[in-house]
């Protein structure tokens, strides 16, 4: 039985606790709130209580989780780093905009102890699939732009997601892409901020969850690529499949084609 903490307790987290008791395999045990609280118990939507507390230090201290489930924000996500690698416990990480800086702490304190952890920018299976064909497709094209579109509460722009596509990308071409620079510009940030040639333009509204499109351009042809999650339960086969991973790693997994197959 794999112990489970989950960070946060808003409609993801909801979402992450609901999924994990479903499993006959995975034992959720505790939930930390970084914006405070006011109990110390959370009831979840299947009547299961379960303890509560600001502090993940706190609370890995008291429940011992294997695993955390992280899909709060990036400043608290630091916070949540240092007490995992001080408590034995191995993070799985969904969180956008994470710095470098984390990154690098979590993977230097993963293989000290020799214990897994999972950072990605999506969990949605189509995601990854999409990510992995624009990496193939981006040695037969000369230029290519993403588009983004997520609901209108994302506190960040672009999406994690669109910034590993690109980075990807451009590792797969080798080399920058062709970009089209216009003479002139009637309202500026138009075409969109850019990695490798790549522009990025971010859509914020409300109905959407999380989609992104990669458009390439070639000669007397394009090629888009895109793929929707209509709602957060599309990232839950992604986390379960993380959850039961890392506890079989002794470093740092960063994205989810590795342990579906693709990587």
């Amino acid at each position: 039985m794999i112990r489970v903490a989950i960070t946060g307790t808003g409609q993801m987290a909801r979402i992450v606790l609901a999924t994990v008791e479903a499993q006959p395999d995975l034992d959720p045990v505790g939930l930390v709130e970084p914006t405070g609280v006011t109990t110390d118990q959370f009831q979840g939507d299947s009547g299961a209580v379960y303890p509560l507390s600001d502090d993940p230090a706190a609370l890995f201290a008291s429940v011992h989780p294997d695993v955390v489930v992280d899909f709060t924000n990036a400043a608290f996500t630091a916070r949540l780093v240092e007490a995992a690698l001080a408590h034995g416990v191995r993070p799985v990480i969904g969180t956008s905009g994470v710095d470098a800086a984390t990154v690098e702490r979590l993977r230097a304190g993963s293989a000290e102890a020799k214990r897994g952890a999972v950072v990605a920018a999506n969990f949605a299976i189509g995601a990854i699939l999409e990510m992995h064909m624009a990496v193939l497709a981006s040695r037969f094209f000369d230029s290519a732009e993403i588009i983004e579109l997520h609901h209108d509460r994302k506190v960040d722009s672009p999406s994690g997601t669109a910034l590993t596509t690109a980075h990807m990308m451009r590792d797969a071409r080798g080399r920058d892409f062709d970009s089209n620079v216009p003479d002139l510009l009637h309202i500026e940030g138009t075409r969109g901020g850019a990695i490798g040639g790549i522009p990025i333009h971010s859509i914020r509204l409300s109905g959407f969850v999380a989609s992104q499109e990669v458009i390439f351009g070639g000669t007397g042809q394009t090629l888009t690529i895109r793929h929707d999650s209509t709602g957060r339960d599309s990232f839950m086969p992604g986390v379960l499949i993380a959850v039961r991973e890392v506890v079989n790693r002794d470093t740092l997994v960063e994205g989810l084609a590795s342990l579906v197959g693709l990587g």
